[in-house]
């Protein structure tokens, strides 16, 4: 499938299920695949910070990315992510993503040696003219060390092959700044992170949002972009009230992965797939489970 620009919509960074720390959950993957379709979302990314892509190995990245490019055979656009420490390392996954008929890659500035803001420009253009797809940037500070700046996005933009962005910065300020520069560019996609701050994003013009949420709850992703879109202010409110009961389950450990864990414990409960976590981290003990249990029965989610 040929991505339309600007890619728009929800677009749910995939957890990856696993059977054990090198083993996909193949039905678990399947059964995820189609109940974030079936809810009507717009694209999907693999190996983004909620698919745990850094932590994978290059067997599980790489089958993940030819199981999940099968089942959603040309349904909507799949997007993956090549954000690696090695240059290299990340030209061969989007050779591979490619061959296995993904539309699009997805890339984080380099998470060792953080780039200061011209390195990272003349490393994006020596990559994306080797890369085979179009290619998104991906702005993710708490994990890169590296803030893209507005000027680096608006140069960027102009690299050819780029075009979209996604920036999980939080910062709302910098997200009107980045959609003011970049207003002349119509083509050009730019997706919010953090889901809680997704509707603000489309009414004020951006594309969309890549929203963790999705994997468990799609259609109530999928309606509040279409309030938004639509500037429906009763709808978004009563839709954002959901959104943030649903939040919830995302606070019921104490660490910084609490998130994944959540969205995992969650989708196990609903019966879809294996909530096995890549190490270093363990699934949510019987105490946390019971906290997700009961924040989804409280959204008729379960």
């Amino acid at each position: 499938m040929k991505i339309k620009s600007p890619l728009s919509g929800v677009v749910p960074p995939l957890i990856t299920p696993l059977a054990n720390a090198d083993t996909l959950d193949h039905e678990g993957l399947e059964k995820l695949i189609n109940h974030v379709l079936g809810g009507g979302v717009h694209g999907l990314f693999l190996l983004g910070t909620t698919g745990e892509g850094p932590s994978l190995s290059k067997h599980v990245q790489y089958e993940l990315i030819e199981e999940a490019a099968r089942i959603v055979d040309g349904r909507v656009p799949l997007l993956v992510g090549i954000s690696d420490s090695s240059f290299v390392e990340s030209l061969k996954l989007a050779e591979h993503a490619a061959a296995s008929g993904a539309d699009a890659v997805v890339l984080a500035p380099p998470y060792y040696f953080p780039a200061g803001q011209p390195e990272l420009l003349e490393y994006l253009g020596d990559l994306a003219p080797q890369l085979p797809l179009p290619l998104f940037l991906y702005n993710m500070p708490s994990m890169t060390k590296v803030d893209i700046t507005v000027d680096t996005l608006r140069r960027a933009a102009d690299i050819d092959g780029v075009i979209g962005f996604k920036d999980s910065s939080g910062n709302m300020i910098r997200f009107h700044e980045f959609l003011r520069v970049m207003k002349d560019r119509p083509d050009f996609a730019i997706l919010m992170g953090p889901e809680e701050l997704m509707a603000e994003a489309v009414l004020f013009g951006g594309h969309g949002g890549v929203a963790g949420g999705a994997n468990i709850c799609p259609e109530l992703f999928v309606r509040l972009y279409e309030a938004a879109k639509a500037k429906d202010m009763t709808k978004i409110g009563e839709l954002q009230d959901r959104l943030f009961q649903l939040r919830t389950l995302y606070q019921c450990g104490n660490y910084a992965s609490t998130f994944i864990k959540g969205v995992k414990c969650a989708l196990n409960l609903k019966g879809i797939c294996s909530d096995f976590m890549a190490e270093p981290f363990r699934t949510f003990r019987q105490p946390e489970r019971e906290k997700v249990r009961a924040i989804l029965e409280s959204l008729g989610e379960i």
